[in-house]
């Protein structure tokens, strides 16, 4: 059977990227809610901001993949930020259907991770950098 590494890679990219492209572009303008949870532990509001770059600007990157795996790192960083200020409760919870309370964002982390150690692939706009 011919494996086709880079297509199931861009098919990551694409799922990843746009699924967290529509979380960012609905922060856009409205980051007071954030910015709340972080005071509330003692963080400074400013850090809400910093959803613009883990929720849309490393998405972009990820769906062009330029510098894939630096991308997927903030990525990640952003997902477990996000999973410790606003889900820590329900980490080890499950949903009435018997599956993990916060399986979404475990699949948004994993599919990063795994972008971070692979790459874009072949069809990445840029592939020749350590960080692609």
């Amino acid at each position: 059977m011919n494996k086709n590494t880079s297509l199931g890679l861009l098919i990551l990219r694409i799922a990843l990227g746009v699924l967290m492209l529509l979380h960012g572009i609905a922060k856009i303008g409205n980051t007071s809610f954030i910015g709340g949870m972080l005071t509330e532990r003692g963080l400074p509001s400013f850090l809400s901001y910093g959803v613009y770059i883990t929720e849309i600007v490393a998405p972009i990157l990820i769906l062009v993949g330029f510098r894939t795996r630096l991308a997927a790192a903030v990525y990640v960083f952003g997902a477990l930020f996000a999973l410790f200020l606003v889900h820590a409760a329900q980490l080890f919870l499950l949903n009435q259907n018997g599956g993990w309370e916060l399986e979404l964002l475990g699949l948004y982390i994993a599919g990063g991770i795994t972008l971070f150690f692979t790459g874009g692939g072949k069809t990445a706009i840029s592939s020749t950098n350590q960080w692609d």
